[in-house]
């Protein structure tokens, strides 16, 4: 199992550089960042930074959307960052949250998300795609290369994931949500005629390793209440007894709004109505040999990599943990 780590790019931008830095000496292979470039700051430019400092760390955001650049630049800027350091880069994209509702804008259609990961693929890889009409390709690429990672929950976008997505980002570290999602990206790509296996699996959630489970649980908080976001989507396309999981669902009956002011943060107002048993199941928390039971679980449901967000108060020691005791007994 792949493992990674997905930070905020809260200023001081050095300060994220540091983290990945630290993460890739523990073995962490992967360096996510939200993008949502009102919220925080502008997450491309920090990439350089952090594939310089870093040597094999593979960066990109989790995730991006159509709608927040020009997907010729989105292309060229990770073209640009894999001629610089080697083919380093990933795209984590889905149909935008935060960085879109922020600025008055809906999330994308699941066809845009579809045409922008073609178009984005092909452009970064040096192929030619057709945009507004007109035939276009960057001529200086060599032999780019480009995975583009789909989130997403409901069953439309999960069956798209498995029709057209090199990987799927599942955000959420629930068992029985992890094999119902997986099971229906591996049917949709079966029958799209898709080998199954080739799509990679990416699990992402907080963690927080320590013995005190109340503050913990208080410090993850924040997590439900991001899902919900989406959740609450899902609920109002499906209802609350259509296709998706209950153990998904049920929880945001008492959902009453978001300030996106705290997204993302511990003791984010916002999330009151998570309980502990959804911050129990969708995050990892406890000590390091809680963390490594429940990943061998995801593992053995088809999980290839498991990235943690590190939002809360005690992230050096948690980095240190997963390190000495979970990387290495699972790495």
């Amino acid at each position: 199992m792949d493992f990674g780590i997905v930070l905020q790019t809260d200023p001081p931008a050095r300060e994220v550089v540091r983290l990945m830095k630290a993460a890739e000496d523990q073995g962490f292979r992967y360096g996510w960042t939200f993008d949502s470039c009102v919220l925080w700051q502008e997450p491309f430019v920090i990439y350089s930074q952090i594939l310089a400092a870093t040597s094999s760390m593979i960066v990109g955001p989790m995730v991006t959307s159509p709608g927040t650049r020009d997907w010729s630049v989105m292309a060229s800027t990770f073209a640009t960052l894999n001629d610089m350091y080697g083919n380093r880069t990933i795209c984590g994209i889905g149909r935008g949250d935060s960085a879109h509702r922020v600025v008055g804008k809906p999330p994308s259609t699941l066809a845009t998300v579809r045409d922008c990961m073609h178009t984005v693929k092909e452009l970064a890889e040096g192929r030619e795609v057709v945009m507004n009409d007109k035939a276009v390709r960057i001529p200086w690429i060599r032999d780019g290369r480009l995975e583009m990672w789909m989130a997403g929950y409901g069953p439309k976008a999960l069956k798209m994931v498995g029709e057209h997505a090199d990987g799927f980002i599942l955000q959420c570290a629930d068992p029985a949500i992890a094999r119902w999602t997986i099971g229906s990206v591996r049917e949709a790509a079966r029958a799209a005629g898709r080998d199954p296996r080739g799509i990679t699996i990416c699990l992402a959630a907080p963690a927080y390793v320590g013995e005190d489970l109340p503050h913990q649980r208080e410090q993850l908080r924040w997590f439900g209440g991001m899902v919900g976001n989406h959740v609450a989507d899902l609920v109002a396309r499906y209802g609350d007894s259509g296709p998706v999981p209950h153990e998904l669902t049920d929880y945001i009956r008492e959902r009453q709004g978001y300030d996106y002011a705290h997204h993302g943060k511990a003791g984010n107002p916002s999330t009151d109505f998570v309980p502990d048993e959804i911050v129990d199941r969708f995050c990892l928390l406890g000590p390091a040999s809680a963390h490594v039971d429940r990943l061998e679980e995801l593992k053995e449901l088809g999980v290839d990599q498991f990235s943690l967000y590190l939002m809360h108060d005690d992230r050096e020691q948690t980095l240190a943990a997963y390190g000495e005791q979970v990387v290495s007994k699972l790495g």
